[in-house]
């Protein structure tokens, strides 16, 4: 009995240490493979665009009139080239009709403005599906148009004959949101970041164009 006492003893010190041994044994560490993201954000895209442009003025020097909102358009290409997330470089090239309406003690006079955007932008994906986005744009004028009624008679010049009535860099900031993988809506307020000059001969006053614009994007 006290032989079969002694090796049931020795067997279960046995089996403990083996126990303890198995349970303290260094764990092997698997490292989970780094996830690429799946949601297209590092595609470079290109894709057209177009909506609908508010356009007025602000800050003029001249105080003899108020000023009102005219309505315009904007449509072009665009492009979004990814570099880092959440960061990407969005440049377009769009034609945009910018201007405003002016009530003066005279008469109404009406601004139209041509131009050929070209909007260099830092686009940041807040959360999948909504885009910030900021930065410069070149605005290259194409054709202008100003009609003045004095209440007998209107008089139009579809052109300036000095240049330095343009503006030709604004700044942009606004958002977008994707409805798709290939359909987004954005929202966006322009304004020039110099004032235009005007010739005192003229009924042409100085002001700055600021511009909001809504529309539709569809990128391939």
């Amino acid at each position: 009995m006290k032989k079969l006492f002694s090796l049931a003893i020795c067997l279960f010190v046995a089996g403990t240490v083996c126990a303890q041994t198995y349970y303290y044994a260094p764990r092997r560490v698997h490292r989970r493979p780094v996830e690429r993201r799946s949601d297209g954000f590092y595609q470079p895209r290109v894709g057209i665009e177009g909506g609908l442009n508010i356009a007025n003025t602000v800050d003029s020097y001249d105080q003899g009139y108020s000023t009102a909102s005219i309505l315009g358009f904007h449509a072009g290409l665009t492009a979004t080239v990814p570099v880092i997330y959440p960061f990407s470089f969005e440049p377009e090239v769009l034609f945009s009709q910018q201007g405003y309406k002016a009530y003066t003690t005279d008469g109404t006079l009406v601004q139209r403005d041509n131009y050929i955007d070209i909007p260099l932008l830092a686009n940041f994906q807040l959360v999948r599906g909504f885009n910030f986005l900021i930065g410069p744009q070149i605005n290259i004028p194409v054709t202008s148009t100003t009609t003045y009624d004095n209440g007998f008679t209107v008089s139009r010049e579809s052109y300036y004959t000095d240049s330095s009535n343009k503006s030709y860099i604004a700044g942009a900031v606004g958002f977008s949101i994707a409805l798709n993988s290939n359909v987004d809506l954005h929202a966006r307020y322009l304004i020039d970041l110099a004032s235009n000059t005007y010739d005192n001969n003229s009924p042409i006053p100085d002001y700055r164009n600021q511009v909001w614009q809504f529309g539709l994007g569809i990128k391939f």
